[in-house]
């Protein structure tokens, strides 16, 4: 039998997948500096402006659900190239919006291209031949474009005109056509996995797993409660532990950056203490730091509780994802939970909100800790799976190198 082997991380391939998936979660990651066009350019409020973002956000996470199976065969980059199209076309319709109708339809559109790029791109992550280091590398390289565009986008509202910021990223979604020729396919296809012959074990390796509705709504709830969280940090820094305005972002940028920390450590402490064990200790810290984060008013422990609970969350970030990769190497668990993933966060931020609103600061940082516990624990039961995965695919690669 012969074994399965991914794709080799070369610099084009991690090139294309950091392009594939900064491009297709970018509407989630710059959404606060859009919030503020939507607002100014159409006079929206607050309640206006952030169903506009909602809008764009949802379509994204529904179409890459919808999307994560055909993701899982061959013909990615093709998918992902229509999907840069219909966001580009969005994006120059959300330049030239004349009115809220416009821009709602031209977030759609753009969302909906999005999500395209995004299960094609999250599903590449499986078609490589380590994926603790193909996820930890795509989510540096990730984090790292994305504070370029947050930084980028912002510039060219100001200095070029309002709106001009959707043309900014129409022109990323055209430099990213290139960059994403060497993504990994899905099994069968140029750059897939070779698969074994037909009635051998390692077939069924090669089928798309269908997720469960309990590991989909797990990822939905984790990232919505680390969302919701990250959109209010800046208030709950001012409010609640009497900072300044520029001291909190000076705060909640230090920890963007410390938590590439997190994509490094995560595969490492996964190899050394194991994978399940690992995954465990970083949940349970960013629970503690997130509640400490709401719960604690003061400056110092503030700064610490937000560093650790970034460095955490892609520690943990990263660790779902090659757990993911190891038990469906087709791609589609990744990209189904990445577009749970998406709900999650277009959902957050309302429901965090609602609960500060009406229950208060306390209430919500008791909240944040238990759904994160909650929201783990099919993600742990999928880690121990993917840790049973691993295991047997080296038995086999054993087996195949003594008989071949």
């Amino acid at each position: 039998m012969n074994a399965r082997r991914g794709s080799a991380l070369t610099f084009g391939v991690a090139v294309a997948l950091i392009a594939g998936i900064t491009l297709g979660n970018g509407g989630a990651n710059v959404m606060p500096v859009f919030v503020d066009d939507f607002a100014s350019r159409f006079g929206l409020s607050d309640s206006g402006a952030g169903l506009v973002a909602a809008s764009q956000l949802m379509a994204t996470a529904v179409v890459t659900l919808l999307l994560a199976k055909r993701a899982a065969r061959p013909g990615r980059v093709l998918m992902t190239r229509c999907g840069l199209a219909l966001a580009g076309a969005g994006f120059l319709g959300a330049t030239a919006a004349t009115g809220p109708v416009t821009l709602v339809l031209a977030n759609l559109v753009l969302g909906a291209g999005l999500g395209a790029v995004y299960a094609a791109a999250t599903a590449a992550l499986a078609a490589t031949d380590d994926a603790d280091k193909a996820s930890a590398v795509t989510i540096s390289g990730t984090v790292g474009v994305t504070a370029l565009l947050i930084m980028g986008v912002p510039a060219a509202n100001h200095d070029l005109g309002e709106g001009t910021g959707f043309l900014l990223m129409a022109l990323c979604c055209l430099l990213a056509w290139p960059l994403i020729r060497r993504l990994p396919d899905g099994p069968d296809g140029p750059d897939g996995p070779e698969t074994p012959d037909a009635g051998s074990a390692g077939t069924a390796e090669a089928t798309a797993a269908r997720p469960s509705v309990v590991l989909l709504l797990g990822t939905a709830l984790l990232w919505a409660v680390t969302q919701g969280a990250w959109s209010y940090a800046s208030v709950l820094g001012r409010q609640h532990a009497g900072m300044s305005h520029s001291a909190v972002s000076a705060v909640l940028a230090i920890s963007s950056v410390v938590a590439l920390a997190g994509a490094v450590t995560g595969p490492v402490a996964a190899r050394r203490f194991g994978r399940m064990r690992s995954m465990a200790v970083f949940v349970t810290a960013q629970a503690l730091a997130m509640a400490a984060l709401v719960l604690v008013h003061d400056p110092v422990i503030f700064t610490v509780a937000a560093v650790l609970w970034q460095t955490c969350q892609l520690a943990v970030l990263v660790q779902m994802l090659a757990a993911a990769a190891l038990i469906d190497p087709s791609g589609r668990l990744v990209a189904s939970l990445s577009g749970a993933g998406a709900l999650g966060t277009g959902i957050g931020p309302l429901a965090v909100g609602a609960v500060l609103d009406s229950a208060g600061a306390n209430v919500l940082g008791l909240v944040l800790a238990l759904g994160t516990f909650a929201a783990s624990l099919p993600l742990l039961r999928m880690t121990v799976a993917g840790t049973a995965a691993s295991a047997g695919r080296g038995l086999a690669s054993t087996s195949a190198a003594e008989t071949g």
